[in-house]
């Protein structure tokens, strides 16, 4: 890798995946209003599960940090998800009619799960930069999407609408900003072999990212010959 800061490059190395995340019918769909109701709670519903892994990403986080100032801040994360993050979800499937009971209760789909195995996973295996890589895609690429969409006008359906006031808010791209600065910090002077193993863990969330909206837009489970 070149002598641009690790986050800037693994995300032009990747950009063929974040375009084609951006240029997905799903995405698309939230920012013109056009996404199909039963598709938007599909997502919804496994993202909740999601997200419950992802509080223990930065559970862990929090865990490896060797700085007081890194702990404190992924300790606000773990509240902002649990918080914040989900209760939006809480409160979109309410007006859908959805009780908030029913959401931990959701079977995670394969997808769901691989992806989640992937981030907990390289919590328990790796250090910090490790949990940097995979937890990026998903942090900076919403905020990505977030403010893309957000340029391109906002929907008038308010349920889509509010997702992309949440993600493209002040508040989530101040967090995308401080964790690139994190990656930059914890591993920018690592030996190109080291560099190349994080781009890989990067890699493999991004493809998770664009895998999870094609399977909310497929409401895609498990295989049928396996799903019971």
């Amino acid at each position: 890798m070149s002598n641009v800061p690790l986050y800037q490059e693994m995300r032009r190395k990747a950009d063929p995946l974040w375009q084609a995340i951006f240029a997905h019918a799903f995405v698309k769909g939230i920012g013109d209003g056009s996404l199909s109701r039963d598709r938007f709670e599909f997502y919804l519903k496994q993202d909740y599960l999601y997200l419950i892994d992802f509080s223990r990403v930065f559970a862990l986080a929090c865990a490896k940090s060797r700085d007081l100032v890194d702990m404190g801040a992924f300790a606000t994360l773990l509240s902002s998800t649990l918080n914040m993050e989900m209760e939006l979800h809480r409160k979109t499937c309410a007006a859908f009619g959805i009780p908030a009971r029913e959401l931990p209760r959701t079977r995670k789909s394969m997808i769901t799960s691989a992806y989640t195995d992937l981030l907990v996973r390289t919590c328990y295996e790796g250090g910090l930069p490790e949990i940097l890589a995979v937890l990026l895609p998903c942090a900076c690429g919403y905020a990505e999407i977030g403010r893309r969409l957000k340029s391109q006008g906002l929907p008038e359906n308010r349920f889509y609408r509010d997702w992309i006031d949440t993600y493209s808010s002040r508040e989530f791209l101040d967090l995308s900003d401080w964790l690139i600065e994190k990656m930059n910090a914890h591993a920018g002077e690592d030996s190109g072999r080291r560099k190349e193993y994080l781009f890989r863990l990067y890699e493999s969330s991004t493809r998770f990212e664009y895998l999870f909206f094609d399977m909310s837009w497929k409401k895609e489970e498990w295989p049928t010959g396996i799903s019971r």
